[in-house]
Parts: C-alpha cells; sequence; structure tokens
C-alpha cells in the first residue's frame, strides 16, 4: 500500500468538533445544575456498553430500568442511578411523569412499536438500529412523527456523529469524488455465536410473552432469547444488524431514501440447522441514476473486516470507525489519510474515536436545544428499509422491487 501523507489529528478533531457544537449549540441558557432523567427500555449487553457511555455526560441521571429478564435487570443497576427504579413493563417508563427521555436497546421487533409508544408519551427518544423490523412499520412512524414533531428521536446508527464520517461527507457532497456511481460495504467477523452451549437462563426470571410481543407464540427457548438477532420473527441477520450502518452512511452522504431494486444471496457456512438467518451473505441494491451498493458480510472469515468504500470517477474514499482515506485515480491528486483509532484497518470498534459516546452527546444537546440530532428518525426509517427490501429478497430468491404505496 502507497504511504501517504497524514493530515493533523488535532487540526482535524477540533474542525470537527466545532462543526458539530454549532451544529446542536442551546436555543436556551442552560444551568449547570440542569439535570435529564432517563429511562432504559432494554438492558442487555448493547444497552449496558450505552448505559457507560451515558454515564460520561454531565447532567444525566439514569432513573428507570425496564427488561424482560431479571438478569439484565441485576447487571444494569450498578450502572444506573442509586436506587433506580426496575420495571418489566416498558409502559411503566412511559407513564412515568418524572423521565424526560428514553433509550431503547430491545431486540429488533420491539424498536417501532416502543419508539412510537415513546412519542405519544412525549418522551425523547435514543433507539437503536435498524429503527424497524417489517417494512410497514416505516410509513406508521412517519406518520406518527408528523403527530409530534417536537419530540427528539435519535437512532443509533452513531457514524454520522464521527469525525472521519462527518469529514468524508463533506468530501464526497464538494464533489472530490466526482460523481459516485457505486458504492462498495463490507462487514466480515470470524467469531464463535453460533454453537448451542448451555445459558443457564431460568426461564423463571424471564417475561416470555412480554419479550415475544407481537412475534408468534411459542415455548421458552434460551438460545432464541440470547440470540435473536438471527431468527426471522426478532431480528433480520446480518443485512439489519450490521449492513444498515453502512447503508445509513451511504443514504445520508447521498441523500438517498430507498432502492429501487434489491438481489441477494445468502448461505449457511457455519450456522446451518442453528441460525434462520444465514451466516454469509451479498446484496445488490440499485437506485436512481445508476447508482448502485454492493453489501457482503459473513462469520466465517474476517478478511477486510468492516468499512465502507465510496467510488467515483476520480477519487475513491474509504471509510471505517477509526480512519478515513481518499484515494485519487491517477493523476487525479494525492492521497489523503486520517487515522483516529489504533489497530488494523476495518476493526469493528475502535477506542478513538468512541462513537457511542460522541452520538449520545449529541443527542443528550439536542434534546436540551431542541436541535434536530444527526439521526433523526426519517433517516433511520430509510436505511432499515433498504436492509429489509435486501432480505425480501433473500428470502424471496428473486429480485424485490420497492413498491409504492
Amino acid at each position: 500500500m502507497c504511504r501517504v501523507p497524514k493530515l493533523s489529528r488535532r487540526t482535524f478533531l477540533s474542525t470537527t468538533a466545532a462543526a458539530a457544537a454549532t451544529l446542536v449549540a442551546p436555543a436556551r441558557a442552560l444551568s449547570a445544575n440542569d439535570t435529564l432523567s432517563v429511562g432504559l427500555i432494554g438492558t442487555g449487553g448493547r444497552c449496558r456498553r450505552l448505559m457507560q457511555a451515558l454515564a460520561k455526560i454531565a447532567g444525566v441521571r439514569m432513573v428507570q430500568l425496564c427488561d424482560v429478564y431479571d438478569g439484565h435487570l441485576d447487571q444494569a443497576r450498578p450502572l444506573a442511578a442509586p436506587k433506580a427504579l426496575a420495571t418489566k413493563r416498558y409502559q411503566d417508563v412511559l407513564d412515568n411523569k418524572g423521565i424526560d427521555a428514553v433509550v431503547i436497546a430491545t431486540p429488533d421487533h420491539w424498536h417501532a412499536p416502543m419508539t412510537q409508544a415513546a412519542l405519544e408519551a412525549g418522551k425523547d427518544v435514543y433507539v437503536e438500529k435498524p429503527l424497524t423490523h417489517k417494512l410497514e412499520e416505516g410509513p406508521r412512524l412517519l406518520e406518527a412523527m408528523k403527530k409530534y414533531p417536537k419530540v427528539i428521536v435519535q437512532v443509533g446508527t452513531q457514524q454520522r456523529s464521527m469525525p472521519q464520517f462527518e469529514k468524508g461527507r463533506e468530501m464526497i457532497r464538494a464533489g472530490r469524488l466526482g460523481k459516485v456511481f457505486k458504492v462498495h460495504m463490507t462487514w466480515n467477523r470470524n467469531v464463535d455465536r453460533i454453537r448451542r452451549t448451555p445459558l443457564n437462563i431460568d426461564a423463571n426470571k424471564v417475561d416470555w410473552k412480554a419479550f415475544l410481543g407481537n412475534a408468534p407464540a411459542r415455548d421458552f427457548d434460551e438460545y432464541r432469547f440470547r440470540n435473536w438477532r438471527w431468527f426471522w420473527d426478532y431480528g433480520g441477520g446480518l443485512f439489519t444488524d450490521l449492513m444498515v450502518h453502512w447503508l445509513d452512511v451511504a443514504h445520508w452522504v447521498l441523500d438517498l431514501d430507498h432502492p429501487l431494486q434489491a438481489a441477494s444471496v445468502g448461505q449457511h457456512i457455519a450456522s446451518a440447522g442453528v441460525w434462520e438467518t444465514p451466516d454469509t451473505v451479498q446484496t445488490l441494491l440499485t437506485y436512481p441514476d445508476g447508482l448502485t451498493i454492493h453489501y457482503e458480510g459473513t462469520f466465517s472469515n474476517a478478511r477486510e473486516g468492516a468499512h465502507v468504500v465510496f467510488m467515483g470517477p476520480d477519487a475513491s474514499l474509504y471509510l471505517d470507525r477509526g480512519r478515513l482515506e481518499f484515494l485519487p485515480e491517477r493523476g487525479k491528486g494525492q492521497p489523503e489519510e486520517v487515522v483516529l483509532g489504533a489497530g488494523p484497518r476495518g476493526r469493528d470498534f475502535y477506542e478513538t474515536p468512541d462513537g457511542e459516546q460522541i452520538h449520545l452527546q449529541q443527542w443528550i444537546d439536542c434534546v436540551r436545544s431542541r436541535k434536530q440530532p444527526s439521526a433523526p428518525l426519517a433517516g433511520g426509517v430509510s436505511s432499515a428499509s433498504a436492509a429489509q427490501l435486501a432480505n425480501k429478497a433473500l428470502r424471496a430468491g428473486q429480485v424485490a422491487a420497492w413498491e409504492k404505496g
């Protein structure tokens, strides 16, 4: 790989931080004693990671916890405020007049119903991706948002708040790549998440009916409970769990709404008989004006890791959660590189920048200022719908076209 000149990391971070501060500058003066009371709905591993980040943000108290499993509540209590309330009913959190905002980090099939309920309750929302589990949920949420336009909703696609992605968006919109005609997205892992091993979850400590919600009734299954992402009733596999992050970046950067068509393939390389969703997938999404977006992902090989590449006639732009690389075509400029995170290209997570904390901080700032956050509800509907169209094509075994209506 060629050596490329590095921009000043300090200059880059200070510039992008200033831009972000301008975006979310408070609309009114806030006292240092102003405190936001937050409720957490779905306190599994993902939520507890968000709680660790929230704990670093000034003026925030986590005052109520909700989960259908006692074990999750027990693990979350040390991260919350002393004497924080705990419940298995999410409506208890929404009915609590002392709570200003909620974090929703449940399985996917609960995201849309709980977000809509939070809108109706007047609570500001941070909701994990994908925002929707079914295509038809998107229009319903958009209609609900029209009724409650003052509610602040931030979807947990944290790349929109990370400085290298903001910089990349500026570069593309300034025309430095020429007209982008192709986007390539990769998220490959090689981790043992598939084997059925005893989890020792006491069914008596789980409100299984509440977990199922609108999903079909079935007997308690601890593997499904812990690994819900890989079962169609509760998740959508690699497309909605991983691809949606990069799809959201592409939609945000290129101002896209939804694909015209999707063609997908999937295989069970290691998960046959265990997962319903494939562990190895590819999809090709077509958009207006000749744009194509391709994603490939697997759980059986980590080569290339996780990244997105925008391609134009003048240059390509590589982005992952720790770096930016501008790679011009021959004779069209000099390469540029910004490295923020330590470690190899394509890592899932870097310590720097801390995407969760940046994104949550921006949400909290917007809750205070009442300005729109970087990842609003409409953006979450858009990226989730593209991932769901990819799954529709996968499950049907044929090209899926976007249906107007």
